[in-house]
């Protein structure tokens, strides 16, 4: 057999993509990087990706009764998606980094660490992701962060239902939509009831609720005083089952491995977090962590996209020569690899924007980042599957595995209209996040006159605020200051490879290749393209 890619493994997605490794020694955690290291040879390996692959073949399955018809509410999961927890939890991927001082770069550590290990496997991110966010909330209440922090901040994954308190390592979920209002949170009918022992009585049904066997979830329902927020362990403190049951799995398009229940709360008891009325509120500080790792994992599936794409085409050889060396071929690849470094590097200043404290700039940015990315996504992963051709839409080929993943984020959080009017909700919060954006953004004022332009455009759009406007607005902060990191910090043929694309009078571009004839396409594919591990 001739003509054909090898395996795409043991390479070092380190070296290939240094928009990540410069992007964490500029915020702040670059004595990271040999951790980091060790973890990129771990995802890259041949063990890992047939765990991968094995975690989303094998879905979990649903337990409602045991053999003597006792309600027990398990999901049974495959042992590769064991394999994939132990190690994200063993790399600190989760709660880790909220036990160092900020400013450390712990949380940019983190955030390289989920985009390398999301590259691999993006369903096992899910509980990660919740876990890792819950703790600042969960500091609401500083009694109930000492009952479970320690836990949350653990290297151990213990899966199984456990006390908490007897467990080595703990997880956290949240558990908010219903199937009457969705994104509508104000719509939720699921009721708190007090007790005198100062625990709540709740009852409800809620529609989706990701990683339903995680030791607590956050969730909201309505108390006396308005929505508000509770935790709900799985286990009480006496040893018994918690009022939580599983009524069916989610059938999803993809993120297989991981499982989505509906459930619903039986009398189920809970820990009021945060004053009465104040639910959204309190719980929304998970909702920005796990927002931030909706950047950072459809980063990671265009990154890894890219890489498929890239490895292929410098193997094979069509009409006399490779295909990494056609024109056309060059500038369609070259494209998607500006779209990664765009998003890479855009994640990761957020990431450090949280090392750092930076709430402004996170009030604003975050959820116009997550807008932008999640939305280019299906469109870059769709366009590296092509790059494969007809093999490209084979299963064993993993792209179709991909690009069932890749509209998730975007729905995931806020689906793009709700994203899109948090942006201009934003904006009501003084001008301090205003303010913040633009002082990153104009930081590179001066360095392109089409970008220049293009911050003009932006102070425009800033002072409409008008509702039917709220997309274009999220995608032209997020542009902008994707479009300054890369103008301060990319090389020259990616900064100016970008602008030219999106912001040019040419531009904004259309479909994927068709990158202005002065962009440096073959530059752009050498510095992707994986190479193997030495």
């Amino acid at each position: 057999m001739e003509n054909q890619s090898p395996p795409l493994a043991g390479y070092d997605a380190l070296v290939c993509d240094p928009a990540l490794t410069d992007a964490i020694g500029r915020e702040g955690a670059g004595g990271a990087l040999p951790f980091l290291a060790d973890l990129a040879r771990l995802v890259t390996s041949e063990e890992a990706r047939e765990h991968a692959v094995l975690a989303n073949t094998n879905p979990p399955v649903l337990h409602t009764y045991d053999r003597y018809g006792h309600r027990i509410d398990e999901v049974e999961f495959h042992p590769s998606w064991h394999w994939l927890m132990t190690n994200a939890v063993g790399w600190g991927l989760h709660g880790a980094p909220w036990g160092q001082e900020p400013g450390t770069g712990a949380h940019v550590a983190r955030a390289a660490g989920f985009y390398l290990a999301s590259q691999l496997e993006a369903g096992h991110g899910c509980p990660i992701s919740m876990s890792y966010a819950a703790v600042p909330a969960l500091r609401h209440d500083p009694e109930l962060a000492a009952v479970y922090e320690p836990g949350l901040l653990s290297l151990s994954y213990e899966f199984g239902l456990v006390e908490p308190a007897g467990k080595t390592g703990l997880l956290a979920g949240m558990s908010m939509t219903e199937k009457q209002g969705g994104s509508d949170v104000r719509a939720i009918s699921s009721r708190a009831t007090p007790t005198a022992e100062g625990t709540y009585r709740i009852t409800g049904h809620k529609w989706f609720t990701s990683a339903p066997m995680n030791d607590l979830f956050l969730t909201l329902a309505q108390a006396p005083g308005g929505l508000t927020c509770f935790v709900l362990p799985r286990v009480l403190p006496d040893g018994t089952r918690n009022g939580i049951r599983l009524q069916r799995l989610k059938d999803k398009l993809g993120n297989r491995s991981n499982a989505s229940a509906e459930i619903e709360y039986a009398d189920a008891t809970g820990w009021r977090l945060g004053e009465e009325g104040r639910g959204v509120r309190t719980i929304i500080d998970m909702v920005s962590m796990t927002r931030l790792d909706c950047v950072l994992g459809s980063s990671a599936l265009i990154r890894a996209a890219l890489s498929e794409a890239t490895h292929h085409i410098a193997h094979r050889h069509a009409f006399g020569s490779a295909l990494a060396d056609k024109p056309l071929m060059q500038t369609v690849v070259a494209d998607m690899a500006l779209e990664s470094e765009a998003a890479t590097a855009l994640g990761m200043r957020l990431a450090g924007a949280v090392d750092r404290g930076e709430h402004d700039l996170l009030r604003l940015a975050l959820p116009a980042a997550k807008y932008l990315v999640c939305k280019r996504t299906p469109t870059v992963v769709a366009e590296a599957l092509e790059c494969l051709g007809g093999n490209g839409y084979i299963e064993d080929s993993g792209m179709p595995r991909l690009y069932r993943e890749a509209p998730l984020n975007s729905v995931w959080e806020g689906s793009g209209n709700v994203t899109a009017l948090d942006v201009l909700r934003a904006l009501n919060h003084g001008s301090g996040p205003v303010d913040a954006v633009l002082a990153e953004v104009e930081a590179a004022k001066g360095l392109d006159r089409w970008f220049d332009r293009g911050i003009q455009d932006l102070h425009a759009e800033l002072r409409g605020r008008e509702e039917r406007r709220a997309r274009r607005l999220a995608e032209m902060v997020a542009l902008c200051l994707q479009g300054s990191l890369l103008l301060r910090h990319a090389p020259s043929e990616v900064g100016s490879g970008f602008i030219a694309s999106r912001f040019s009078p040419e531009g904004p571009w259309r479909t994927i290749g068709t990158l202005p004839a002065e962009a440096h396409t073959v530059a752009l594919l050498e510095r992707v393209t994986p190479r193997p591990a030495r």
